[in-house]
């Protein structure tokens, strides 16, 4: 995720969303109990880290189908 700063919005924790978002919600979509919209900016971010192994998941195939790789782990 070089020269991608992290949003501020995203809650503490692994997951986490740049500011390559462009706001297609796909995240939202696939993990909205994890990824929000904020449509007044035009992104995403995480509101809740993943508490489960199902939510883990879901977060994990909504990184891999974010059409511009916004979405990263830390550690």
């Amino acid at each position: 995720m070089e020269n991608s700063s992290i949003s501020i919005e995203n809650v503490p924790g692994r997951y986490y969303v740049n500011d390559k978002c462009i706001g297609c919600a796909i995240c939202s979509e696939i993990a909205p109990d994890n990824f929000t919209t904020n449509h007044e900016d035009g992104h995403d971010y995480v509101y809740l880290q993943p508490s489960s192994e199902a939510e883990e998941g879901l977060c994990r195939e909504a990184m891999v189908l974010c059409p511009v790789n916004a979405i990263g782990i830390r550690g």
